[in-house]
């Protein structure tokens, strides 16, 4: 099983040291393992769930979500119901939030071509 240094976590998830530290600290991220002189290794399956949290992150679901999540997902799959409810109602909100920047788009768009005939 390969492992990661911090540096290399923060390389391939985009998550700054303190960032990684307050996730594992609120329970997000579980319990990091350490060497024998104490400094964290992440695991394979710990950067792959943090590539799930930057996923909900970057599209806006707010920590507390999060943190139910993964609590669902610790639960075990007898809560995948429950985990595909949450991930539907995220969901929703983020196709609301592409309309709007669809709409927001094309306001900027139509400027751009005024713009363009006006000069």
């Amino acid at each position: 099983m390969s492992v990661y240094t911090p540096a290399e976590v923060v390389e391939e998830t985009g998550f700054t040291l303190d960032t990684l530290r307050y996730y594992e600290k609120i329970g997000l991220l579980e319990p990091v393992g350490r060497n024998a002189a104490g400094q964290r290794r992440f695991s394979e399956q710990d950067v792959g769930w943090l590539g799930t949290i930057r996923c909900l992150r970057d599209t806006g679901m707010p920590i507390a979500e999060m943190l139910r999540f993964a609590d669902l997902v610790r639960a075990g799959d007898h809560t995948i119901p429950d985990r595909i409810k949450l991930l539907e109602e995220h969901d929703g909100r983020v196709r609301e939030q592409i309309a709007n920047l669809t709409e927001r788009q094309r306001y900027i768009q139509n400027k751009i071509s005024y713009y363009r005939r006006v000069v």
